[in-house]
């Protein structure tokens, strides 16, 4: 550890301990201009001898007990590194080099499960209902539900599942171990979008770790570090999975993948189903859209496919509208095709009658003119009375019909009413 790290440490450790209760807050929000300090914390937890790691761990408890959010969070953004250290002490079997960081997890998860007034919490989740959408999943691409009784009754309900109350614990043991570092890992996710870019990083890079170490992927990887087979869960990989969805969607595509595969990898030695579930929906949806918001700047986000707002209703909808409107359309083509198979009446030619008075002329009284072929013309020009009874003609068929058609209409649409 360099000199000028160090002293940026101890500076950091001596002006804490004289800071009055009144300035604390202003404390905590001037720990983000400090640049240099939180790269110097890394390397005092990742050097296990090193002479500051029990006073830094000491503090950084302090900072949690204070109840102050920020600090909090600034002691949760070395938890990453924290879990690592502990891990492989206890696979290289010399947990003597790690009490202050068993003491510092241990401080931090019993401060955790209990509340305000030292009553132990119950944590609840809700499960999201398929039926409606929600950041995990969208209704419309698991494709149509059947309508059963059972799927009826249950729309619309949401599912709560409790956890807890957690028991405080005094030391590290083999059996209560992950479920102690599996409960951190929550606390951790919870403030995922406070985290910063070498907090996400440290993530990607422990789970990596262990995940491979011990196995042939460790040289894949070429990690030459601890070679030891470290002991996970099925709800720890769980619980690393869920910040590394995170840190792929906002900075560390790179790392994130690589994380992503070597989980992958270890659930499916382990024959973990929750694991393997989740991180193959994770990945799917990273192979099927690119990453929007990739970038290491600008707002925090998970990437979600979100409902449209705008209602969209299909054009061939059935509606009492479209009912009535086929009728009158099929009812007029009708009407044309018993006028057409007519034929002649009087020697004189039955004109064609055009219903809706498309393509047709229309007088001030309402009528319609049919425009006239060569030889109709001709003959009109010929013979003034042929000419006048047969426009008469004419129009009284067109009224007859209109007629008709109006009575027609209106007997379908009271007919629509009736059956909606």
């Amino acid at each position: 550890m360099l000199a000028m790290d160090q002293g940026v440490v101890e500076e950091w450790l001596s002006e804490y301990k004289t800071l009055p209760d009144s300035a604390v807050s202003a404390y905590a929000a001037s720990l983000k201009d400090k640049g240099a300090l939180v790269p110097a914390l890394y390397k005092v937890i990742r050097e296990n001898y090193s002479e500051l790691l029990e006073p830094v761990c000491h503090q950084l408890f302090e900072f949690y007990r204070s109840g102050e959010p920020q600090l909090q969070r600034f002691t949760l953004q070395f938890l990453p590194e924290l879990l690592w250290s502990l891990l492989s002490v206890s696979a290289a079997r010399d947990p003597h080099t790690s009490g202050c960081v068993q003491a510092l997890l241990l401080g931090i998860y019993n401060l955790e499960i209990v509340d305000k007034d030292g009553q132990s919490k119950v944590l609840s989740f809700t499960v999201p209902s398929l039926s409606k959408p929600s950041v995990y999943h969208e209704p419309s691409t698991i494709g149509p539900m059947a309508l059963t009784e059972g799927a009826l009754a249950n729309h619309g309900l949401s599912r709560v599942i409790y956890s807890g109350p957690l028991f405080q614990r005094e030391n590290f043991t083999a059996q209560n171990r992950f479920e102690v570092l599996t409960f951190l890992l929550l606390c951790y996710n919870a403030a995922l979008s406070y985290m910063s870019s070498i907090s996400l990083q440290s993530l990607c890079h422990i789970s990596s770790r262990v995940c491979i170490c011990g196995y042939p992927r460790q040289q894949i990887r070429r990690y030459k570090g601890i070679s030891a087979r470290m002991t996970v869960t099925s709800e720890f990989l769980v619980q690393l999975l869920t910040g590394i969805h995170y840190a792929l969607c906002n900075g560390e595509a790179e790392l994130g993948s690589k994380a992503l595969d070597d989980v992958l990898y270890r659930a499916q030695l382990e024959l973990f189903p929750e694991a393997l579930l989740m991180g193959n929906a994770i990945k799917s949806t990273q192979q099927g859209a690119a990453l929007k918001n990739n970038s290491k700047e600008g707002a925090r986000s998970i990437q979600v496919e979100i409902t449209p707002t705008a209602s969209r209703i299909s054009r061939n909808a059935v509606t009492s509208l479209s009912i009535r409107g086929h009728r009158w359309k099929r009812h007029a083509e009708s009407q044309e095709a018993s006028v057409d198979s007519d034929g002649t009446a009087g020697g004189v030619a039955n004109p064609d009658i055009n219903v809706t008075g498309a393509g047709s002329e229309r007088l001030p009284n309402g009528d319609s003119v049919r425009p006239r072929s060569d030889g109709e013309a001709a003959e009109a020009g010929t013979d003034p009375r042929s000419h006048d009874s047969g426009r008469g003609q004419e129009v009284r068929r067109q009224k007859s019909v209109r007629r008709m058609v109006e009575n027609e209409t209106s007997g379908s649409a009271s007919v629509g009413r009736s059956q909606y």
